[in-house]
């Protein structure tokens, strides 16, 4: 079989496909501007922050909150912390986000350390994350309700369940 071009030239061409797939895959997260979410099916929570998710286990709305916390999720937060929130190595595998606190064997300080993680959670999808200047995760308070907030990390509970 004869070769059309010379081995330096398709090298150079393979490697150039090679870069237009990398360059169309960075550019395929699409749209990374906050998306809303229609939270209008779930018990409405009003302005003051709840201290730890209002929907988590068997509270009322917890199915809707899952399933709007599904599509939420995928919306906002799979483009850096990956699909079913199983994470790529961009941002951390919020499955695992309070995976310490099952550990503890003392219920009382199990309830604290769940809270403690309620109210990190919240803080940072309502204000984001810097360091040195660098916008790590954008700040979603203003985009995102409360509702939805809670809603996404019912989803969160639900995947760390599901590991």
């Amino acid at each position: 079989m004869q070769r059309f071009f010379p081995a330096r030239l398709s090298r150079s061409l393979l490697l150039a496909a090679a870069g237009a797939c990398l360059a169309g895959a960075a550019l395929a997260h699409g749209d990374v501007v906050p998306q809303a979410v229609d939270t209008s099916s779930l018990p409405q929570l009003g302005a003051k922050w709840r201290e730890s998710n209002p929907y988590g286990g068997a509270a009322e709305g917890h199915k809707e909150a899952l399933r709007i916390g599904s599509s939420a999720y995928n919306q906002n937060c799979a483009r850096c912390h990956g699909l079913e929130a199983v994470s790529g190595g961009i941002a951390p595998d919020l499955r695992k986000f309070d995976e310490e606190c099952a550990g503890y064997a003392d219920q009382a300080k199990q309830k604290v350390c769940y809270q403690e993680m309620d109210d990190y959670y919240a803080g940072t999808v309502r204000r984001g994350r810097t360091r040195d200047g660098r916008v790590y995760m954008p700040p979603f308070e203003g985009t995102l309700s409360q509702e939805a907030v809670w809603a996404i990390r019912t989803y969160l509970e639900e995947r760390r369940a599901q590991q």
